[in-house]
């Protein structure tokens, strides 16, 4: 379900076609914002611009996006030229923030088809140069706006961030990496952490997470797929789709439960993987019956010291990557012959 915070555009929001678990009214502070939903469950959050205090001051709205997954955020902007100027738009841009809009129409599509970074390139300044100026904000992707980003180029940021702990996303990241670069231009990263150096793989890149907007900003067109090992800290929101790992043992499903028992509630409609796993598909049944989720994919225990894992093959495949079917249709058999 969905909640909504409104404050000028209360009256226009009554009227908007979609269910709400919660509303309220009325101008917060940031921290207001924070501490009312940190702990509370919702799929997507519209939020009225006016409703945060000093809203005009992008530090306010900087708050927010450091506290909260803003990929769950849908902004609505008002028609103030602070908030429709240039360097302010930009600036939402920079935090990850990517759906924003001034049209109540475009509230419900945004739900159901967020922007990602490729949608709202053309509002972002680079090297101090605006990409298009006078733009204003709405839910068309236009390919032909003036950018110093290619954006009819479809890079795809794939995160890998664990869910239980330990669940192997730097070791996953690589193993993709190395199955990926046979037919696409790939970049593997990782946030916040050094583990990469123990691989001695000199193309495996490093950066935080206050950088790691500037970094997907500076390889944008360099690349067709970045991906990015989040650890604790990566923006999930920078991302065009993430990849929860979990793995499947005892010890560490209930250290999971007893951290969070919301935990698969959170991860509802979420690309969940089962990495390290040793469970048969009846096993990964019963395991969705009784966690109340549905596995995306079983990925057994790899040698990483392999070049090739055709498992990972059928994995990137059902992701989209239909590239490498050429390459396993050329040493015949069935793609699909280990799982279901």
């Amino acid at each position: 379900m969905n909640v909504k915070i409104t404050n000028k555009y209360a009256s226009l929001l009554a009227n908007v076609d979609i269910d709400f678990i919660k509303s309220v009214e009325g101008e917060f502070t940031p921290e207001e914002i924070i501490m009312q939903f940190s702990n509370f469950f919702y799929n997507k959050m519209i939020l009225d611009i006016t409703a945060i205090k000093d809203y005009q001051d992008i530090t306010k709205i900087q708050e927010l996006s450091v506290n909260m997954d803003m990929s769950k955020v849908i902004l609505l902007l008002d028609d103030s030229e602070i908030v429709n100027s240039p360097r302010y738009l930009s600036q939402l841009v920079s935090m990850g923030i990517y759906n924003f809009t001034r049209n109540i129409d475009a509230i419900k599509f945004l739900i159901d088809n967020p922007n990602s970074y490729k949608d709202v390139a053309q509002y972002h300044q680079l090297n101090n140069v605006m990409t298009t100026p006078e733009v204003q904000p709405s839910i068309h992707k236009d390919a032909d706006q003036v950018s110093t980003i290619d954006t009819s180029h479809e890079l795809r940021i794939i995160g890998i961030k664990n869910v239980t702990e330990h669940a192997g996303s730097t070791t996953l990241t690589y193993l993709l990496k190395k199955q990926l670069e046979k037919k696409y231009k790939v970049c593997a990263v990782e946030v916040d952490d050094n583990d990469f150096v123990y691989l001695n793989d000199k193309s495996l890149k490093h950066t935080s997470n206050t950088d790691l907007q500037s970094f997907i900003t500076l390889h944008y067109n360099e690349y067709d797929v970045i991906l990015i090992d989040l650890n604790d800290q990566g923006a999930i929101s920078l991302c065009t789709e993430v990849l929860y790992l979990i793995e499947p043992g005892l010890i560490k499903l209930n250290k999971l439960i007893r951290k969070d028992r919301q935990a698969f509630e959170k991860l509802k409609g979420k690309k969940i993987i089962l990495n390290r796993s040793v469970l048969n598909s009846s096993d990964v049944a019963d395991f969705e019956y009784e966690s109340r989720s549905k596995v995306y994919f079983n990925i057994p225990y790899l040698d990483d010291k392999l070049d090739k894992h055709h498992v990972l093959d059928e994995l990137l495949m059902k992701l989209g990557f239909s590239r490498l079917d050429t390459e396993n249709s050329d040493k015949g058999g069935k793609l699909f012959s280990i799982f279901k």
